[in-house]
């Protein structure tokens, strides 16, 4: 009786070891090698800045998608995009360097505290509670979610603000993604002019909370010749494709036509020391 089993159980065995082999077979998948190769050549930080969940999902997504351009990749920069370009057979154009731009200056506006946050070391936690911790709703929180989530170490927390250093971001996104209040943006590293604020509010909205708050004056919309500035949702935008064709012959009209000193020169070559970058970012500001 013993022995039936056992040559029972052996002929199952045998049986769903031949149907899992003639299924594997069937069902086979081949694997493209340049997929392998695109991730051999990619930097492996995974930050997401390509638009795909990791450099996986963009090495599949390049080599089997024509539409996918081999230059989606920020962290790794032209020699990474030239390389994916050659193992795709894809044409690659230059991108644009870009990095993230910090959109407050609130210690310059003396912004107070309304009150003193005792919870858990978080924007996104602090955010939730009675609109944050500032009287402005629209400012930097400082407890540093982008800085913990940045896979390059290109921002700390400094003075209660994010410092981004430019020599070390590459422009991937993930901690636009990460700020709570849009505080965040990627602009061009050869933007000449950049602004710097974030609220929403107009007028004694903004100058009671703000000693630089942008009040939605719209001085810098009439004074630009590129018409590249625009007031949209209640906030100053650049549109930087326009400001940078026009060229620097604009002399930069609306930073000089700014009465609160909201834009501001960016044009810091990104080599410079990260100090540098941080005190060309503290201009002397001036109230209306």
């Amino acid at each position: 009786m013993v022995f039936v089993s056992i040559l029972s159980l052996f002929a199952l065995g045998l049986v769903a070891s031949i149907i899992l082999a003639v299924a594997s077979h069937v069902f086979y998948v081949k694997e493209d090698p340049r997929v392998e190769a695109v991730m051999e050549a990619l930097p492996g930080a995974n930050c997401g800045g390509c638009g795909f969940a990791g450099c996986e999902g963009y090495a599949t997504a390049v080599v089997n998608d024509p539409a996918i351009p081999a230059n989606r990749c920020c962290a790794g920069g032209p020699d990474v995009s030239i390389a994916v370009g050659e193992l795709t057979g894809k044409t690659v154009a230059e991108a644009e360097p870009l990095y993230a731009l910090r959109r407050c200056d609130k210690r310059a506006g003396n912004v107070a505290l309304r009150y003193a946050y005792q919870g858990m070391p978080s924007c996104a936690a602090a955010a939730l509670l009675r609109g944050g911790t500032e009287v402005c709703a629209h400012s930097c929180l400082g407890y540093g979610d982008c800085a913990q989530v940045c896979p390059f170490a290109a921002m700390e927390i400094h003075d209660d603000m994010v410092r981004v250093d430019r020599n070390k971001c590459t422009g991937c996104g993930t901690c636009v993604s990460a700020c709570p209040r849009g505080i965040l943006e990627l602009t061009p590293q050869r933007a000449r002019v950049a602004v710097y604020c974030n609220t929403r509010d107009k007028l004694r909205a903004v100058s009671d909370v703000c000693g630089v708050g942008c009040i939605k004056c719209t001085k810098c919309v009439k004074t630009c010749p590129a018409k590249a500035i625009t007031l949209k949702d209640n906030r100053i935008t650049i549109d930087p494709g326009l400001c940078l064709s026009f060229g620097p012959s604009c002399e930069e009209a609306c930073v000089k036509g700014c009465p609160r000193r909201i834009l501001r020169y960016t044009n810091v070559r990104p080599t410079a020391s990260a100090d540098a970058i941080a005190a060309s970012e503290q201009q002397p500001q001036t109230q209306a």
